[in-house]
């Protein structure tokens, strides 16, 4: 089968950079997208648009190169659409909670046709057919079910949440979701990830005895509590671990890490060439490859790029933070309105709309140097590229902050810090 990539040239703020080169899961986006389809796809074409597909007669799968898709559901939406024997598009219906609470808010790249939302994910089991005239006929819409869980994060006082005072994710164990802003980025990492990992693991223990019962041998051979035992909690090549840190699955822990004395890590996906020092606090987060933590730094459903660092007593929660960035000691990401207003959060067409989340937390782009004891209000973006030194002046970022508001360009030593970074039909300027 020939594979058939539509270029999306769209950056995605604050990162100014577009969806397919941005980390989903510890893995950039293209190649997430290759390794999915690499069991059905023989050959491999990049257009700028649907009107650059060759016309001919070979099997093809097209998709745009901003969606973020698992295994599962390449597998369950190829399944379908074979049996259809005809073209075929991926469609979501308006009853799929995971969709419509998680990947509708703020996004651009769904199409609504009649009762349904329609993706940019086709199938052509003949190649693509000319358009007769300017009319080319239409797709099959192709709906997957989610087999979405609802699993609850907090339990908390009702002022703060739903009638029934939990705060819940609608949890898919497939699913398919377009990158059109940052909040998609944690929507991908947390709910299609790390929890979604989770809640496939509790439903393969309920339906597979044997399964269970390797588990529990895993763990009586091991000494070990169930959670803490090898087959939920995969480790690299050549790390250490402290053996008073506490890792619990499922989680992945690359190669070449360093886990310091009384960490604690929860269901979280950690990259190459990571150090976590002492006392640190992670649950239910993605570490990119290099990145560093030092002591008493937590995380929690927060998402950081490759070779970002995040210092001491800084707590973040729900956040995005993009690679080769530095956040300072003491810095606090909040994540909740305290009046009861909606978190809105930008757009890919940079609009202000509601995220569809009663807490979020905030989004820092690539390159960034913050300084230390600052706090960030609830979905407040910083710009790739951008430095923040502590300050009077700058104690509480409350607005999203652009890289002409960055503090280094009132100092001296401004060229010591590069722009790299810039956004879409910018040019930066050399020096020599």
């Amino acid at each position: 089968m020939r594979k058939i990539i539509i270029r999306d040239d769209r950056h995605i703020h604050p990162f100014n950079e577009e969806a397919r080169d941005l980390r989903i899961q510890n893995k950039p986006l293209w190649l997430h997208q290759r390794d999915t389809l690499a069991r059905y796809t023989t050959q491999e074409i990049e257009v700028p648009g649907f009107d650059f597909i060759p016309q001919d007669d070979v099997e093809s799968l097209v998709h745009r190169d901003n969606l973020y898709f698992d295994q599962e559901y390449i597998d369950a939406f190829l399944t379908a659409a074979k049996k259809l024997g005809g073209p075929c598009r991926a469609a979501f219906s308006p009853d799929n909670k995971t969709f419509v609470q998680h990947a509708l808010p703020l996004s651009t790249s769904y199409i609504k046709e009649d009762n349904l939302y329609l993706a940019d994910l086709w199938y052509f089991p003949n190649g693509v057919e000319s358009p007769v005239g300017d009319v080319r006929p239409d797709p099959h819409p192709v709906v997957i079910d989610f087999q979405t869980r609802e699993l609850g994060y907090y339990r908390v006082p009702t002022y703060m949440s739903s009638e029934g005072g939990e705060l819940v994710f609608q949890v898919p164990l497939r699913g398919l979701i377009a990158i059109d802003a940052w909040v998609h980025i944690y929507i991908a990492d947390a709910v299609y990830g790390v929890w979604k990992r989770g809640a496939r693991f509790e439903e393969r223990i309920n339906r597979d005895s044997l399964y269970k019962l390797q588990v529990l041998w895993h763990a009586l051979l091991e000494q070990k509590q169930v959670l803490e035992c090898s087959e939920l909690v995969k480790i690299g090549r050549n790390c250490s671990i402290d053996p008073s840190a506490v890792i619990h699955g499922p989680a992945t822990i690359g190669d070449h890490c360093t886990i310091g004395a009384g960490a604690v890590i929860e269901n979280c996906t950690i990259g190459d060439n990571v150090n976590i020092s002492q006392g640190c606090q992670l649950m239910l987060s993605t570490v990119g490859d290099g990145a560093f933590l030092p002591f008493r730094a937590s995380l929690f459903l927060t998402t950081l790029m490759d070779y970002a660092i995040v210092a001491q007593n800084t707590c973040l929660q729900m956040c995005v933070v993009g690679r080769r960035t530095f956040i300072g000691a003491g810095n606090t990401f909040t994540d909740y309105n305290l009046l009861p207003a909606p978190i809105r959060a930008l757009n890919a067409n940079g609009e202000l709309k509601e995220a569809s989340a009663p807490v979020l937390g905030g989004c820092v782009g690539h390159n960034c140097r913050i300084g230390s004891g600052m706090i960030i209000y609830p979905a407040r973006t910083v710009e790739s590229d951008v430095v923040l030194f502590a300050s009077q002046a700058r104690r509480i970022i409350d607005k999203n902050i652009t890289y002409e508001e960055s503090d280094h360009h009132h100092t001296r030593a401004a060229h010591l810090h590069k722009r790299l970074y810039p956004r879409k039909g910018e040019k930066i300027a050399e020096t020599w």
